[in-house]
């Protein structure tokens, strides 16, 4: 059976992945993450200004690396725009910055549209996706679940009527409030991850592109015991590192690329490589690349070198790692490119359209 999608998600989607159909995207969405590494190099508040500089420093860099720019729309698309190259696609947020904890259980989390903002004025932005995060553990309380999931259907549901493509990226928490940066937590990761992927594949969400955690941490990884970011104690070993890759893939229903989460460049690469050889579509991934760029900042001088140096070589490497990554149209959802037809809704559908 042939899979059907609208011209303007098919479109908008093949912008994002470049020719060969793998999506090497970068993500310069960061807010409140980016205004305190900012204050962290300045010793002083981070003003909005200051923000917006460092973004378009970071966008006009190294944005033709990529086959897609992730950014915000109250930071970085009013600068930055024009530093886009014109074959690169655009994706904007369109959740707050964070999380808030009204009306859920203690140490859980709920996302917020960003105020002011909607699915008509990105549109009108000229963007080619949507991109929504969400906090999510599968355990949380019946509120916290009930409320994440039913912001993704709505916006889902408001993609679908602009035939815009719905990118969702999800991230695990512990429900304790520890470090998701422990032996424990490392455990518990690779069924969190995957259980969220089984949901959040469901058809009512409307989502298109999954943005995912790896599932599992190199970090408590056997193999990596003498690499510079190992914990010096072990949750899996390699082998069962790409078995829950395949799992992920088995349960995902639509194509999926990598997040970085922050981790330093050299886990993120082993990270694309693992995932890229086990189903995943490529990645979407920001700090990994260019956050040793920010400590430099007011300098502009210096940030602009560590960008068009180190940061471009991350990124090249970033790229050279997902070589054989599935390309978007021949995950199982789709099946190859001869097997997509348009979704022409009828004889006159132009005139829907």
């Amino acid at each position: 059976m042939p899979v059907t999608i609208s011209g303007g998600k098919l479109r908008r989607i093949t912008r994002l992945a470049g020719e060969n159909g793998r999506f090497r995207m970068m993500a310069a969405d960061q807010r409140g993450s980016m205004q305190k590494a900012i204050a962290s190099a300045t010793g002083k508040e981070a003003t909005y200004e200051q923000v917006a500089e460092m973004k378009t420093l970071i966008t006009r860099t190294l944005s033709s690396n990529s086959t897609a720019v992730l950014t915000d729309p109250i930071f970085g698309y009013p600068y930055s725009i024009m530093d886009i190259p014109r074959d690169v696609g655009l994706l904007l947020a369109f959740e707050e910055s964070g999380y808030v904890d009204d009306g859920v259980g203690e140490n859980e989390r709920a996302s917020v549209q960003i105020v002011n903002w909607d699915i008509e004025k990105a549109i009108r932005s000229g963007i080619d996706a949507i991109k929504l995060l969400i906090y999510y553990h599968p355990d949380a309380s019946l509120n916290a679940c009930n409320h994440q999931q039913n912001f993704t259907k709505y916006v889902g549901e408001q993609c679908e009527k602009f035939d815009l493509p719905f990118l969702l990226e999800f991230v695990c928490y512990s429900l304790d409030g520890e470090s998701t940066n422990s032996l424990e937590f490392a455990k518990q990761k690779p069924d969190l991850v995957i259980r969220s992927v089984e949901e959040f594949t469901k058809p009512e969400y409307k989502v298109d592109i999954l943005k995912v955690e790896f599932p599992a941490n190199l970090k408590f990884t056997e193999e990596y015991k003498d690499w510079d970011f190992y914990a010096g104690e072990s949750a899996y070993t390699l082998s069962e590192v790409e078995e829950f890759c395949q799992d992920l893939d088995a349960k995902s229903t639509l194509p999926w690329v990598i997040l970085s989460a922050g981790v330093d460049i050299e886990e993120f690469i082993e990270n694309v490589k693992i995932s890229s050889a086990n189903g995943a579509s490529g990645f979407l991934c920001g700090r990994a690349i260019w956050k040793d760029a920010v400590p430099l900042y007011p300098d502009k001088d210096a940030v602009t070198k560590f960008l068009l140096g180190e940061a471009t070589v991350n990124f090249e490497n970033s790229n050279a790692a997902v070589s054989n990554a599935t390309p978007w149209f021949n995950h199982k959802r789709f099946g190859g490119l001869k097997n997509i037809e348009l979704d022409k809704k009828g004889e006159n559908w132009y005139e829907i359209y």
